[in-house]
């Protein structure tokens, strides 16, 4: 059995390297085992760890740029499902409180026959509401210009 220690700049390599001889004939060898020594090991995974680890940024800023459009879209499909869910959830409690569903629909009513009255009745009024509801497009969407 022999014991060679390689140096280098950066590390320090230790081999144990055994060699089992045939006593039979001369010159011949049977098996040779090399083992590293356990913190050479260590040291292969920690700079292959750190490596990695450095070069994530590059990763997910090269990740992003190209998936940006995509993944903008999951994210508002996400927060507009989860948002859906919490309104659900607000007016379900809000159910369950004595007095409150009636009063919110007899606004919901009042509210109803009020845009009847303003809106609705007389032509004027008509060409009014389409007035505003094109002004509020154009604000929205855009001219078409």
């Amino acid at each position: 059995m022999t014991q060679a220690n390689f140096s280098d700049d950066a590390q320090t390599v230790t081999e144990i390297v055994t060699l089992d001889l045939v006593a039979d004939q001369a010159g011949v060898m049977t098996t040779v085992t090399t083992a590293e020594t356990p913190t050479s090991q260590f040291q292969d995974i920690k700079d292959q760890v750190l490596t990695i680890l450095s070069e994530l940024p590059a990763y997910v800023s090269n990740f992003f740029a190209d998936y940006q459009k995509p993944l903008i879209t999951v994210g508002l499909i996400l927060a507009g499902g989860i948002s859906i869910k919490v309104m659900l959830g607000v007016l379900e409690a809000l159910n369950d409180v004595p007095l409150v569903a009636p009063v919110f629909e007899l606004i919901g009513m009042g509210y109803t026959g009020w845009f009847v009255y303003r809106y609705l009745l007389k032509a004027a009024n008509r060409q009014e509401l389409l007035t505003e509801i094109d002004s509020l497009k154009e604000q929205v969407v855009g001219n078409d210009s």
